[in-house]
């Protein structure tokens, strides 16, 4: 029987995509599937449905300036040097055919490793702007595949398939979606996305404008740990949703932090958006995907020293034939197939 091993971590832009590409590998019955990841959000997600999960303490960079962020990167080789012993100890147990990497910080050890082992390993960019993750390990891969033309020119080996995208997404139905939400078919639904941990920043800008959004039903994705109680008529919040689809379907306009792989299922279903990019101790990364979408005209983006502005963007964002117009006509390929391709033919 033949293996392959996922990795990627750090944030749910890391794994979702993995999913997406998972989910299509299981049709398939002579294949193994496991995947390799740290103790963060990736593990609920990928026990969640049903995979063999190696876990490892893997280090993480910190961004901040600060005495406290110099001391903490300070450990980060050694901690590196461990994490990469545990990738070689999960990679001899596992013996896989191949390795498939969604970059962040977990995949870095992970590679690493199946290179020293001569295992073949690919990994994809969702972001326009390639991860420091992505960019160490580029060179210890067969192949980067991306989701933008553009930054497949930035590797010597870059492949541009698109973006990974689950394809259950495409499958829901609104009508059914807004009832199993218990929410009025008559009203406007705004969908809200802070990430997988929630963006406190976002939270708190849905949560104080409720009374001005009265005429919207509200479905709130909050992140862990991040509901509260709160009897607002047509306000329904959730921690994670395991079936993204549905919310989808219901929605009218999505408020959604700017990581690629959101952006490319917000595009592909032809919804419009406000896109809140994240600022603060980060590459820039969102900030570069959110513009470059702006500037396409498929997307509103509203800065988080804007968010008092929400209501009324939103409102405009409905409103707005042009971006409307731009997204039905627009065309944005899935990458699943491309990808799936090539990890077959080392199968």
């Amino acid at each position: 029987m033949k293996k392959i091993l996922f990795t990627g971590g750090g944030s749910a832009g890391h794994v979702v995509p993995n999913i997406a590409l998972i989910e299509e590998l299981k049709r398939y019955e002579q294949l193994q599937i496991a995947y390799f990841g740290s103790n963060g959000i990736e593990k609920g997600l990928i026990e969640e449905i049903g995979v063999q999960y190696f876990q490892a303490d893997c280090p993480k960079l910190v961004r901040e300036k600060s005495l406290k962020s110099f001391s903490k990167n300070l450990t980060v080789p050694f901690k590196l040097i461990k994490a990469i012993r545990s990738a070689k100890k999960a990679l001899k147990t596992y013996s896989p055919d191949v390795v498939f990497s969604k970059g962040g910080y977990v995949s870095l050890p992970l590679v690493i490793a199946a290179n020293n082992l001569k295992i073949p390993c690919y990994t994809h960019e969702s972001d326009f702007s390639a991860g420091l993750a992505n960019k160490i390990i580029s060179k210890r891969c067969k192949a980067v595949f991306t989701s933008f033309p553009e930054t497949a020119k930035t590797f010597k080996n870059g492949v541009f398939t698109g973006a990974p995208i689950r394809r259950n997404i495409f499958e829901k139905d609104k009508i059914a979606a807004k009832v199993k939400f218990a929410l009025p078919l008559q009203k406007k639904v705004v969908l809200v996305l802070g990430g997988g941990s929630g963006s406190k920043v976002l939270n708190e800008a849905i949560r104080q404008n409720l009374e001005i959004l009265s005429d919207y039903a509200i479905l709130h994705v909050c992140g862990k740990g991040n509901l509260q109680k709160i009897t607002v008529p047509n306000y329904r919040q959730f921690e994670y949703l395991t079936d993204i689809g549905e919310a989808y379907a219901a929605a009218d306009v999505v408020i959604s932090r700017a990581g690629a792989g959101v952006i490319f299922e917000i595009l592909s279903l032809k919804k419009p958006s406000v896109l809140v990019p994240l600022e603060g101790a980060t590459r820039g990364d969102q900030i570069e995907n959110a513009e470059y979408f702006s500037n396409l005209g498929l997307c509103k983006i509203l800065r988080q020293n804007h968010l008092n502005e929400l209501p009324k963007k939103i409102k405009e964002t409905l409103n707005d034939t042009t971006l409307i117009r731009n997204l039905e006509r627009s065309q944005f390929s899935c990458g699943n197939e491309k990808i799936l391709s090539v990890l077959k033919s080392e199968l």
